[in-house]
């Protein structure tokens, strides 16, 4: 009977490799310049290993897919808390990984306590990317208003200025002080656990794999490092509250692999940031642009950023802004210059072994079958609304957060994904059946906006200033 086993990529890929190793499985291709996300096991050949983005791994594991999966148990409690009867089952901790889930807030700002946040009237915002847990936190505590902004990543760089709070993962307390931030709540204590599917545990004889890992398990704990205790005294910040200064421009860059790109239009321009892309992993260059704040964040969550007027301009994907259009019809966030770097292509992409080859033979395949068909994309609002714009019949929609090739064909029967060249779809064994649009990087802000003289004549001179140097003018 085969197993199957979803693996982390990311943040716990080295240990879990480690781990692996020392338990004898022969996962050789297993490591951070993997080609493929499909494994063969030496040691035990009826198990089939595929590695995830790691917030994949629970769910996967939980609606069945995976009997096994490693991950944080930071994400299994992020599910949990959501879906308490999820067929879930928590089996070890692995001992590595280790890190705290932590409420915060800015020190710039006064430190509320437990018992003021439960008294406050205001609402109170938190921003996160663990949304649920957020809530959780926010529901135990009976706070009487809160609202709760779901991030991609990079909640640490919100409060002060787009909201009060932020639930962030933290391994050391020398990564709040680089983010001027202080705790407020110890929410999670967290490492690497070995989870299981219930209805797999029941099933399926698992315990050669579980003994061959918890053998190990002795040696891994002996190298792991703990997370050191978060200290409370800091130097007060002098970062400008978001209603300090209104004539403040607050400009959005972004995080990842745009980072150079962005930098080099911006030179172009000549316009200086400093620290960006930065080192140390600071979120907050200064640049040369008078009246200007900076703060480095996800695309992904640029145009909701931007729509709820926490900035006034950011730097993203048009791939990001149509997936937040056909999420938010009536939102005000609008396309103000193409800067024509970071092309890709939004793609509709299915198995080489598929006997399709473009959209109306994929409908044809469908109109065969009894089962929903799958789709799945990090873009999950495109994804629907193309499958329903192509009338895909029965269809399900499953969000991914990454390395979204390793789910055709097995987890599902199409990828809406983002390409380049399209060499890593050729690697794992994928075609483009259909493109959508495509993408560059674009400059974004609110139509919706209401400026002073003095901001409106700022935003129009940083528009020209990149117009200029995207035109070579």
């Amino acid at each position: 009977m085969q197993i199957k086993v979803a693996l982390p990529k990311g943040r716990l890929l080295g240990e879990t490799a480690t781990l692996l190793e020392e338990a004898g499985w022969g996962l050789s291709s297993y490591h951070e310049k993997m080609r493929s996300y499909r494994l063969k096991c030496q040691r035990f050949p009826d198990l089939l290993a595929r590695v995830f983005h790691e917030k994949d791994i629970p769910i996967q594991v939980a609606i069945g897919n995976y009997d096994l999966g490693i991950c944080g148990l930071d994400w299994v409690e992020e599910l949990l808390v959501k879906y308490p009867s999820s067929a879930l089952i928590k089996l070890k901790n692995l001992g590595y990984g280790e890190g705290a889930l932590y409420v915060v807030a800015s020190k710039s700002e006064v430190i509320p306590t437990v018992e003021e946040m439960q008294a406050e009237r205001s609402m109170i915002r938190i921003a996160s990317e663990y949304p649920n847990l957020a809530e959780s936190f926010a529901l135990n505590l009976r706070l009487r208003r809160f609202s709760i902004f779901p991030l991609w990543g990079a909640a640490e760089v919100y409060p002060p200025e787009s909201a009060g709070l932020a639930l962030i993962p933290v391994r050391t307390d020398e990564e709040l002080f680089n983010c001027e931030l202080m705790p407020v709540s110890n929410v999670l204590n967290f490492s690497a656990f070995l989870i299981a599917n219930s209805s797999s545990w029941e099933r399926k004889d698992l315990s050669r794999i579980l003994t061959s890992v918890e053998n190990k398990l002795p040696s891994m704990k002996e190298r792991r490092s703990s997370v050191s205790k978060v200290r409370t005294q800091k130097t007060a910040s002098q970062y400008p509250s978001r209603g300090v200064a209104e004539d403040l421009i607050w400009l959005a860059l972004p995080d990842g692999h745009q980072q150079l790109p962005t930098l080099q239009l911006l030179n172009k321009a000549g316009i200086q940031v400093d620290d960006y892309p930065s080192a140390a992993g600071n979120r907050r260059p200064t640049t040369s642009l008078d009246g200007v704040m900076v703060k480095v964040i996800r695309p992904q969550d640029m145009p909701l950023q931007v729509a709820n007027g926490n900035f006034d301009l950011a730097i993203t994907g048009r791939d990001w802004l149509t997936e937040h259009l056909y999420r938010f019809p009536s939102s005000p966030v609008t396309e103000l210059l193409n800067l024509k770097f970071g092309k890709v292509k939004i793609v509709a992409v299915v198995s080489k072994d598929l006997p399709v080859t473009d959209i109306y033979s994929l409908r044809q395949l469908i109109a065969e079958r009894l089962a929903p068909f799958r789709v799945a994309s990090e873009y999950v609002n495109i994804a629907d609304k193309y499958a329903r714009d192509n009338h895909l019949g029965m269809y399900r929609v499953i969000p991914t957060w990454g390395a979204s090739e390793a789910f055709v064909p097995e987890d599902a029967d199409v990828l809406i994904e983002n390409i380049e060249t399209g060499r890593t779809l050729a690697r794992h064994n994928l075609k483009v059946i259909d493109a959508l649009f495509e993408s560059t990087a674009c400059l974004i802000g609110s139509k919706d906006g209401v400026f002073s003289v003095r901001k409106d004549k700022r935003v129009k001179s940083i528009i020209e200033t990149l117009r200029a140097a995207v035109e070579g003018i």
